[in-house]
């Protein structure tokens, strides 16, 4: 492998489509991506990681939902032709365009509150990066539904039953209001729970006009990344990590966007002790502005290495406390795109 820091790199998949093998494909993919002709071995290494891309694991299982199911939900929870609040959407076109028009073909009216800026930062009226006016935007949505359309204020109150879209804090939003009104209040988690019991509508993304694939289910997400890893194991020998990675945890300096949009870093993963940990790092550069001499370094390396909790220990002062799950998700996030790279599975190695 040579003398090599962190890799992180893209694996090519081709076009991975409905009710395919993904653990087959995946697999596969790899092995061919780290078959090395000249050792006739595969160039993977015990705890390297393997990440998945949440979409392709969702695909594969046909995990969608129609915006005539999402109609059904919301009739079912609120009754026929309700008016309902809805609380705080993301301003995104493919995240909640579709749920919208869900709740808006069940309902007669439907008022929105919109603050300035939504949960990871977009703009509620123009985005100066796609031009777009989401609150116009939303209310033509409404209309084509013939359901009328009202926006209010942060401050103000909502005699209706309501929706909280919430992307991060809604369990705590629902047991906070759930008994506290005499009409329903939600979240999107509850909503469409019948295909996906942890998540509902969180995380979708925009399939077609009149449909949405859902995140994945923990269940389906861990046995997924199990699966990947018996068979690597089977085939090398080695026992890697295997993950499913949905947004990352980082934000933009410029457009002022947290990318976080995705209900959990992470829905699923192997070697939990692992990746539920926080990185036991030393600041190196302190060390070497510190050390007189190669040897010295060395040595001041060396004995604050055996320390096995640095916590709060000026040795480790100056690097950030995150937890491997979401470091590793924002990783292959960057890595993999959003675009058309078209690798949807992600390499990293000499991470751990």
């Amino acid at each position: 492998m040579g003398n090599f820091g962190v890799i992180s790199k893209g694996i090519k998949c081709g076009i991975i489509r409905e009710n395919d093998d993904i653990v087959k494909i995946v697999t596969n993919s790899v092995l061919e991506n780290t078959w090395n002709s000249h050792t006739n071995s595969y160039d993977l290494k015990d705890n390297d990681i393997i990440a998945i891309t949440e979409s392709v694991v969702a695909r594969a299982a046909g995990l969608y939902v129609t915006v005539d199911e999402i109609a059904e939900d919301v009739e079912r929870v609120f009754g026929k032709d309700a008016t309902i609040a809805v609380l705080d959407p993301i301003y995104s076109r493919n995240r909640f365009s579709m749920i919208l028009k869900g709740i808006a073909r069940a309902a007669k009216k439907i008022k929105m509150r919109m603050p300035s800026y939504d949960e990871v930062g977009n703009p509620c009226e123009v985005n100066r990066f796609t031009g777009v006016n989401i609150k116009e935007y939303y209310k033509e949505i409404c209309e084509a539904e013939n359901c009328k359309f009202e926006t209010f204020g942060e401050t103000d109150t909502w005699n209706c039953g309501a929706i909280y879209c919430g992307l991060h804090d809604y369990d705590k939003w629902y047991y906070t209001n759930k008994n506290a009104h005499k009409k329903p209040h939600i979240t999107l988690a509850q909503l469409c729970a019948n295909k996906n019991p942890d998540f509902g509508l969180l995380g979708t993304n925009k399939s077609t006009e009149e449909r949405l694939k859902l995140f994945p289910t923990k269940k389906l997400a861990l046995a997924v990344c199990e699966d990947v890893k018996a068979l690597i194991a089977f085939y090398t020998g080695k026992s890697v990590i295997v993950c499913c990675y949905g947004d990352g945890a980082f934000k933009d300096p410029v457009g002022g966007i947290w990318e976080f949009a995705d209900p959990v870093t992470m829905p699923g993963y192997t070697n939990a002790d692992i990746i539920e940990s926080t990185p036991n790092e030393l600041k190196l550069k302190a060390f070497i502005d510190e050390s007189g001499n190669d040897e010295e370094l060395q040595k001041n390396l060396d004995k604050a290495s055996e320390e096995r909790n640095l916590v709060g220990k000026m040795s480790a002062m100056g690097t950030t406390p995150r937890i491997y799950r979401d470091l590793i998700a924002s990783l292959a996030d960057l890595t993999s795109g959003s675009g058309n790279r078209a690798t949807p599975v992600v390499l990293i190695q000499n991470y751990l």
